[in-house]
């Protein structure tokens, strides 16, 4: 027995198995699918919802880097314990004394979980791989975890029905509450060490962390690079998402079938979870053919407007969590400093920020197009970041690959969650659960994010 718990093997699938668990539960909620009936039925109206979700955004908004610095301070496992606590309370807040206030507290808290759980969770499963000497698994388990987190929610998805019929919103909320109980007691069996660098000098207090993360951010080039291709390719398509259900009934489909095309597009984003493992020894222009190939499969199959182009837009769904998983494991590859968490958070911010800018355009272009123009037109940031990868792709000069040759081991060049979801971001997500500002770097374009600088 001992001997298994020093193999360096075991401790890892140990990790792994903790992580597939934890996220699993964490999704695992039956109210996800209902809630907003739940508000309609409390006699809410469209805009008393809209500003729920409002609320819900500026919550993660504002929380996202102070939680990211206090991941690097405290013990990251006691976060990842408190945010399904948090979550658990919302839950049942919303069932005990449902009213608009109460919904309003519970998507405070939700938020708060969802800030608690994005960077702390990414930056322990790194440290503990790269104490292992496994850093180069981070995106295959990342990638598996964000799969079991969203095969849970279709699970809860499909069981929600027949719950609801059973013992309506009370019961329910109970399962949701259980599941995150269960969650938290997973979270305190993760492993943790902070692994310190002999030659630096951890920073301390709040302040000290926080300049430390902008410090990093600032004097690498690459740090600052995946953190913005990271935000951009997990922005666009994690906002998409959330309204798959309105492209489902623009097809014209019966409304019992909406959920089975949500269901599909849900498939999707698992099995690209799954296989971003599978991208990690791609080249560049293989990588950016993917980014292309999504982008395409996305456009045709919103324009088509029929039921059967939901199959493209699973497709393209898949290749999206392939490359936001991919980018996170580049950026955790790129952070060499202590305040680990803090960087990822940022990161989670502009995630946040620029999916808050995809929100606000896909309003205002509903009041001229309908959803599935809107969602061709989103694919087309995709179809740009390939290009300019394409463009930028070439042999390196011998400085870059001196430099791409340091010490330690090191994920292959990968270049593209989280969420937590929501955040996963992830996140995804959500953190990880959405963008740094374009304009500033637009004039440069190809240089800003080719692959040769990001490696």
């Amino acid at each position: 027995m001992i001997s298994f718990l020093r193999d360096p093997g075991a401790r890892v699938k140990r990790l792994a198995t903790t992580l597939y668990g934890y996220t699993s539960l964490y999704d695992f909620i039956l109210l996800y699918p209902v809630y907003a009936l739940l508000f309609v039925d409390t006699g809410l109206s469209t805009a008393e919802i809209s500003s729920l979700f409002v609320i819900w955004s500026v919550t993660s908004l504002v929380l996202e880097v102070p939680s990211g610095v206090w991941a690097d301070a405290v013990s990251r496992r006691l976060l990842l314990a408190l945010a399904p606590l948090l979550a658990a309370a919302g839950y049942a807040l919303w069932i005990i004394a449902p009213s608009y206030w109460a919904f309003a507290a519970g998507f405070v808290l939700w938020g708060a979980a969802g800030a608690l759980q994005s960077g702390a969770l990414e930056a322990l499963v790194y440290t503990e791989l790269e104490r292992l000497g496994a850093a180069d698994r981070y995106a295959t388990i990342m990638g598996r975890g964000h799969a079991f987190g969203t095969g849970a929610t279709m699970v809860a998805t499909a069981a929600a029905a027949p719950a609801l019929a059973v013992g309506g919103y009370p019961l329910l909320g109970a399962a949701s509450v259980l599941a995150c109980l269960l969650c938290a007691a997973v979270a305190t069996t993760f492993p943790e060490h902070r692994v310190k660098n002999p030659e630096e000098t951890p920073p301390r207090g709040y302040a000290a962390i926080l300049r430390e993360g902008v410090r990093e951010m600032r004097a690498s080039r690459s740090v600052r690079r995946a953190v913005l291709l990271l935000a951009v390719v997990w922005a666009v398509w994690g906002s998409l998402e959330e309204y798959v259900a309105l492209l489902a009934a623009a097809t014209g489909v019966a409304a019992y079938a909406v959920p089975l095309l949500v269901l599909l597009v849900s498939a999707g984003v698992a099995l690209g979870g799954v296989l971003a493992a599978t991208g990690r020894h791609l080249t560049d222009r293989a990588f950016a053919g993917i980014l292309a190939a999504g982008a395409l499969a996305l456009g045709a199959g919103a324009i088509s407007g029929v039921p059967a182009g939901f199959a493209a837009i699973a497709v393209a769904f898949c290749l999206f969590q392939m490359a936001t998983v991919l980018a996170g494991a580049r950026l955790q590859d790129r952070i060499t400093g202590p305040a680990r968490a803090t960087v990822t958070s940022l990161a989670g911010l502009g995630t946040e920020v620029t999916g808050i800018l995809v929100y606000g355009g896909y309003a205002a272009a509903s009041t001229v197009a309908g959803h599935g123009v809107i969602f061709a037109v989103f694919a087309v940031p995709y179809l740009v970041l390939a290009l300019a990868l394409t463009r930028g792709a070439g042999p390196r000069s011998g400085g870059e690959r001196r430099r791409a040759a340091g010490p330690g081991p090191r994920l292959p060049a990968i270049h593209s969650r989280d969420r937590a979801r929501r955040g996963r971001a992830s996140d995804h997500h959500s953190d990880g659960p959405r963008a740094a500002r374009l304009a500033p770097f637009s004039a440069r374009w190809d240089t800003w994010v080719s692959p040769e600088t990001l490696t």
